[in-house]
């Protein structure tokens, strides 16, 4: 028993446990996974190597692992209707690798969101290897409506001349134009790289947008709406096929992760069915309810409002920075992250805003009227910042709250 050999991490991991159980876990890139996942990712196939792909190994034994890689790839590519489907990477940000240096020479060029817009650090950030390894331009969203302004990503393009274009974000919470963008990497003759690590599961349940058509690759994350394992997958037309999977492996990882390829292929399978998409559902339904409600308590919102599974609050009407307000929410257990605004004066480590989400609450059965409660807690909070009593009691109303919804129920 590892509570036996090894109390250390076991307290850690029944720390952790009771910290899920009992917080309200709002960080939108989080999330629950299923049982079954849960299961095969903590299997045997943690045991094996398998450099390579299917029926091409550096290692022997490899048929059980060849039989799970594959069923992991074609539920990939029917589930977003890809040419093809790498479920190798390690992480979204090796899956964004894998398709610059698949495509791009160290100092080409970049065009991509600016990370106080809603863009990632892999998205050519100078402390980022996309930063610096390429040249990058970024596009920012209007001044005044904080959404994107697709001509004037055009007139950037047209000056800039990229070698690839990047959309998808990790903090915009909007609808994104992918055919638009599409138009825009045809008329400079650039590569259209859609990242959707955030917005897979929305797209499977077709409420957003599918990018799959309109460009050569598109990344992802498995571990966010889409619900899986923690890592990576990529799609891109079949003509580049080889070249991704070359730069994968040798080019940027060794040996794949075996359990976690296997989890994905649960989570592929999970993400097909009905309840997946009714899930889905709810968790948009939840965001714009939790959204409204904290609107009508006077927090603003970036752009105004949520399309997806998350939104960005600005807290500067409210006197307090992103971290500020990170830190006096975990007090009382509530879950959230520091966010930058767009056109932030304050820096990525302290931040005006912060950054809500509602797929791991939806994971626990929470729907709207959840949301009202969640949204009381919030507000009661961020009011009482400086009062340890009125703090300690909302944090005993959120233990209790939050314990009526298992991370697992029975």
């Amino acid at each position: 028993m590892l509570n036996s050999f090894d109390y250390e991490v076991y307290y850690a991991l029944k720390k952790e446990i009771e910290k899920q159980r009992e917080t309200i876990n709002l960080i939108p890139s989080e999330n629950i996974v299923s049982k079954n996942v849960l299961k095969v990712v903590g299997s045997v196939f943690t045991n094996k190597y398998a450099e390579g792909y299917p029926g091409k190994r550096y290692y022997g034994g490899c048929k059980y692992v060849d039989m799970v890689e594959k069923i992991a790839i074609e539920r990939a590519c029917k589930l977003f209707n890809a040419e093809h489907a790498n479920v190798q990477p390690h992480s979204g940000s090796q899956a964004n690798m894998a398709v610059y240096f698949s495509v791009l020479k160290p100092g080409d060029k970049i065009l991509a969101m600016d990370i106080s817009s809603g863009g990632h650090l892999t998205h050519g950030v100078k402390v980022n290897f996309s930063g610096m390894f390429y040249k990058t331009s970024f596009y920012s969203v209007d001044r005044d409506t904080e959404l994107i302004d697709y001509e004037k990503v055009r007139e950037i393009a047209i000056k800039e001349k990229p070698k690839i274009i990047v959309c998808g974000s990790s903090s915009y919470s909007r609808t994104i134009d992918f055919e638009k963008f599409s138009e825009i990497a045809k008329e400079v003759n650039a590569y259209l790289l859609c990242d959707i690590a955030h917005i897979a599961g929305l797209i499977v349940a077709n409420l957003h947008p599918t990018p799959v058509k309109f460009s050569e690759f598109v990344t992802s994350t498995t571990h966010k709406t889409l619900r899986g394992p923690r890592g990576g997958l990529i799609l891109c037309k079949e003509e580049f096929k080889e070249r991704i999977d070359s730069i994968v492996i040798p080019g940027i990882q060794g040996g794949p992760l075996v359990h976690v390829i296997a989890g994905k292929a649960v989570a592929f399978k999970e993400a097909m069915t009905e309840k997946f998409k009714n899930y889905q559902k709810q968790v948009v339904k939840n965001c714009k309810k939790l959204c409204q409600e904290l609107k009508e308590r006077r927090y603003r919102i970036v752009s105004d409002g949520t399309d997806t599974h998350l939104f960005v609050v600005d807290l500067r009407n409210k006197g307090l920075t992103g971290l500020e307000a990170q830190d006096i929410l975990e007090k009382v257990g509530i879950i959230t992250n520091k966010n930058l605004i767009p056109f932030d004066s304050l820096s990525p480590n302290i931040t005006s805003g912060i950054r809500i989400g509602t797929p791991c609450i939806t994971s626990r059965g929470m729907k709207e009227k959840e949301m009202v409660k969640i949204a009381d807690f919030i507000d009661e909070t961020l009011k009482n910042r400086d009062n340890e009593k009125i703090l300690k009691e909302i944090r005993r109303k959120v233990r209790r709250f939050a314990d009526e919804y298992p991370i697992y129920p029975e």
